[in-house]
């Protein structure tokens, strides 16, 4: 079954219960309080569940005219109806050792009389029962798909329970709580259901036959029954209630009802004339009431609460994933048909997210003068004119296709091309998954061994959509193409805020200099968060790694010397105000969960680092930094920051590396493997591993990351434990 049946399921679930299930979520909130305010009164006894049956029935008759019924209800209060001296037929609560009122029956309160109503039968009686167990049906059905789901997410069962790739807020927590949230869920839907099923006399009925004794009385002198056997071997924890006999005839006799079976004794001497034992049916009854209101259990009324509110943020950031899909999702008008275009884009999305990418090379071929036709994988078929695939695929899960693409390895193997073409496959993805754009492996590999298609050029992956390692691609391709291409990103995608230019630093020897900006309004960002700035006169927006210090923008730049937006930046002054817009990065945020964090960066790579360690450090985590830079100078903008750090400890451990200087030159790698006892104790505790700077500094990281984890904890290097932010 593919991923789209089930998330497409769960899709529909949602939307065709989703009033129903806001309703008896909203409802459920407020009952959950019921046995919460219940279980707070002060009607409970201590040891009271210790006293035998036999000495509560005494202190009841020494005190009262006449008990009619003893019961204990779910809070293990016990309740009793009595005649008094008086003569007046009472109902409370008593002290089982002293008989004595301590208070009366609670009332079901008007707002939970409401909510039960509304809960049970939307006010809409029978019919409204059939409605909410159905819905508690569908419920039960979308929390079966969402496990499927989750569990295709982190890549099988075992990795159920496995740190979460956040992506987006929403999609991160929709997993996280859902993960601990699905088991009440499911345990809520399948007592509705049977509670609906219950209600309606669906069930079978206990066909448990009683016990007969029959040895019955020969007389009727009544023994005194606080010495019946069966009263003074059972005690209250066992009894559920006691009902006295109505008169004094023969017939009469007293019900006693336990928690495993329910008994007839002959109220003259004792004797069980009965017993019916609790069948199936009774145990499920009893535990679907207990299970679905949490009656007389505060903990699991407080999971119930939890769970509902867990049910309302499912349906909110479903809401806002579902948008997002559909937002994200490109509606291409081709200008030419499939079977006229030269260029063919074929796309792989499971949000739609990858869309923009084809958009942007399609866009670009269009300008000049090329005939391009895209559309999606699963839409893969003969191309009588075409010369040139281009293949861009996301990858779902654990290297599975995306939802858009589940067709297609099975269409190459139908079609036949009439042409010979060449193709490039291009996969995104993020190297915090295990199968980092495996689906794009797949694609590439099933093209090389596919006749009719040749390579152009080897496959490109791209971790978090990185556009400028997309524009570097392009580069590649137009030139073995022999084109000239502008791709460039649409301007509407760009947002502006102002912000104002406290301070500059002066430009050191690597050309490099700090910058700190202050929002002119209300901005919320934290540090690995990316400002982006679009030059004047330019369409390609600018991305800088932020740190977050005081509250400021900290950028660390080099400028360079046809760099339209670092020599722009270079030369701005205090008070000076820009236009930029601030990107969420989320994973590349400091780990406040980790115990120890490793971070490593080169060159203008610190800037998120000092924030991270001086600003949001908040628990005193353990943090290494190793950095890189060309010469001892080249450190000196940091060298303020750094010693704050350390000074406030929040700052562990730092190792400096310089290219440049002849007396102890060597690369940050080489500083990792200096300390590869201290590297692998992190990677050993599930510390998080933190890497900022360039492209080329985190490939060699990387390869000197497995060897440390190959050679010292002798497995391969866990890519969940890492988080990057490279250009």
């Amino acid at each position: 079954m593919t991923i789209s049946i089930w998330r497409y399921s769960h899709l529909a679930l949602a939307i065709s219960s989703s009033l129903f299930i806001l309703l008896a979520t909203l409802t459920g909130v407020i009952l959950a309080f019921e046995p919460i305010s219940n279980q707070l009164k002060p009607y409970a006894v201590k040891n009271a569940d210790t006293l035998l049956l036999s000495q509560t029935i005494e202190s009841l008759e020494n005190v009262y005219d006449e008990v009619i019924r003893i019961e204990i209800d779910k809070n293990d209060f016990i309740q009793t109806s009595v005649v008094t001296k008086e003569g007046k037929n009472e109902t409370f609560y008593i002290n089982p050792f002293t008989a004595k009122k301590i208070g009366r029956v609670i009332e079901k309160a008007p707002i939970f009389k409401f909510a039960t109503n509304l809960h049970r039968s939307l006010f809409l009686k029978s019919t409204g029962r059939t409605i909410v167990g159905i819905v508690s049906f569908l419920l039960f059905l979308m929390a079966v798909t969402g496990i499927i789901l989750i569990t295709k997410r982190q890549g099988g069962y075992k990795h159920f329970f496995s740190k979460v790739i956040k992506e987006s807020n929403e999609s991160f927590y929709h997993v996280s709580i859902g993960r601990y949230a699905l088991i009440p869920i499911i345990i809520i839907t399948i007592t509705g259901v049977y509670l609906s099923l219950e209600k309606f006399s669906l069930l079978p009925s206990n066909t448990t036959i009683p016990v007969l004794n029959e040895a019955t009385p020969d007389d009727t002198i009544k023994r005194n029954i606080t010495d019946f056997n069966i009263f003074k071997s059972t005690r209250l924890s066992e009894v559920e209630r006691l009902e006295f006999p109505f008169s004094d005839d023969a017939e009469d006799y007293f019900v006693l009802m336990l928690n495993d079976k329910a008994l007839r004794i002959n109220q003259f001497n004792g004797t069980v004339m009965s017993e019916t034992k609790n069948g199936a049916i009774e145990l499920a009854s009893n535990w679907s009431s207990v299970l679905h209101t949490g009656q007389g259990s505060i903990l699991w009324s407080v999971i119930l609460l939890l769970t509902c509110f867990a049910l309302l943020f499912f349906m909110y950031s479903g809401f806002v994933m579902t948008l997002k899909r559909r937002k994200n999702t490109t509606k291409f008008t081709n200008k030419f048909n499939k079977d006229t275009a030269e260029y063919i884009i074929l796309v792989g999305s499971e949000t739609g997210s990858t869309f923009q990418f084809a958009k942007a090379l399609y866009d670009a071929l269009i300008a000049q003068g090329k005939s391009v036709f895209t559309s999606e994988l699963n839409s893969y078929t003969n191309y009588n004119q075409a010369k040139h695939l281009v293949v861009f695929t996301s990858t779902y899960g654990d290297g599975e296709a995306p939802v858009n693409a589940k067709n297609f390895q099975k269409l190459l193997h139908t079609v036949q091309q009439s042409n010979t073409l060449q193709y490039s496959v291009v996969g995104f993805g993020s190297l915090a998954y295990k199968n980092y754009c495996q689906y794009a492996i797949i694609v590439n590999t099933l093209l090389r061994f596919s006749p009719k298609f040749v390579p152009n050029l080897k496959l490109q992956k791209i971790h978090n959509q990185s556009f400028d390692t997309f524009k570097k691609w392009v580069k590649l391709w137009e030139k073995s193409n022999n084109l000239n291409l502008s791709v460039k990103k649409p301007l509407s995608a760009h947002k502006s805020k102002l912000f104002e230019v406290i301070n500059r630093s002066e430009i050191n020897t690597d050309s490099s200099f700090l910058i700190e900006l202050k929002p002119t309004q209300k901005t919320e960002f934290y540090s690995g968060d990316l400002l982006s700035i679009l030059p004047e006169e330019d369409t390609v927006e600018r991305l800088y790694s932020i740190g977050k210090v005081n509250n400021n923008i900290l950028l660390s730049i080099k400028k360079h010397p046809y760099g339209a937006c670092s020599r722009y930046l270079s030369t701005l002054k205090p008070n000076t105000m820009i236009s930029a817009d601030i990107k969420t990065n989320t994973h590349f945020h400091f780990p406040t969960s980790a115990k120890e964090v490793l971070m490593i960066a080169n060159g203008t790579g610190m800037a998120p680092f000092l924030g991270m360690i001086n600003d949001e450090n908040i628990n005193n985590t353990k943090t290494y930094l190793f950095w890189g830079g060309r010469t001892k100078s080249s450190y000196q903008m940091y060298s303020k920051q750094i010693d704050k750090a350390f000074y406030n400890e929040k700052l562990s451990e730092m190792y400096l590396s310089f290219s440049k200087e002849e007396s102890q030159k060597k690369y940050v790698q080489n500083a990792l493997l200096d300390k590869e006892d201290l590297v692998a104790r992190v990677m050993k505790n599930n510390g998080s591993i933190m890497i900022c700077g360039s492209l080329a500094m985190k490939k060699s990281v990387l390869e000197t990351l497995e060897a440390i984890s190959i050679t010292k904890l002798e497995r391969p290097l866990r890519m969940s434990q890492i988080k990057s932010d490279c250009y």
